[in-house]
């Protein structure tokens, strides 16, 4: 009975190790995919200089890149968070504004495929922005830790513009995090 309940778990264990590789190696693919879109979407862009006005994702789509220089990251960004959109890279959430509306913006990613690093960031790092009508540059200025489920985070933040990049925190914790860390990050220089 011992040898059949050893047996039960190894399986177990190996069919959980499986699933959890699978889902990492499937949003690696997608991100690939989609930072491939993003860099030939923002190549034609150089080409056609797109107005902000003229900017008007679909959900779903891929619409830019985010570069984070000190982690060398370098990310698409999908229109939309669900959890589909996750998997391709960071979310922007849609009912915020976009670079250059004096609002605020927030992308978000999972801790564990693209912001795997995302503890490494500090007060006076770089984030970099870039859409097909232009490329932002943003500081970080300071991170705040919330509840998960807080929704003070997201909310006008006219005339002034803030980039806020969220995830999941604690940055190691296993299985469903109960906070997110949240960064902010205010404009550099005009658009470029």
């Amino acid at each position: 009975m011992r040898n059949y309940i050893a047996a039960l778990l190894f399986i177990a264990g190996v069919v959980l190790i499986s699933i959890t590789g699978w889902q990492f190696i499937d949003a690696k693919r997608q991100q690939k995919q989609s930072t491939a879109e993003a860099q030939e979407m923002l190549g034609k862009a150089k080409d056609t200089k797109l107005s902000r006005a003229a900017f008007q994702p679909q959900k779903d789509e891929t619409i830019g890149m985010l570069r984070i220089p000190k982690i060398h990251a370098v990310l698409p960004i999908i229109e939309g968070t669900d959890p589909d959109d996750l998997k391709k890279g960071v979310g922007h959430y849609t009912s915020t504004a976009f670079p250059g509306d004096h609002n605020q913006i927030l992308l978000s990613g999972h801790r564990d495929t693209v912001f795997r690093k995302f503890g490494e960031i500090e007060k006076g790092d770089e984030l970099i922005v870039e859409l097909p009508y232009g490329t932002f540059r943003y500081v970080m200025d300071h991170a705040k830790i919330v509840p998960a489920d807080d929704t003070t985070v997201i909310g006008s933040t006219a005339p002034n513009e803030v980039l806020n990049v969220s995830t999941c925190y604690p940055f190691r914790f296993v299985g469903s995090a109960p906070d997110r860390y949240v960064i902010y990050a205010y404009p550099e220089e005009k658009q470029s």
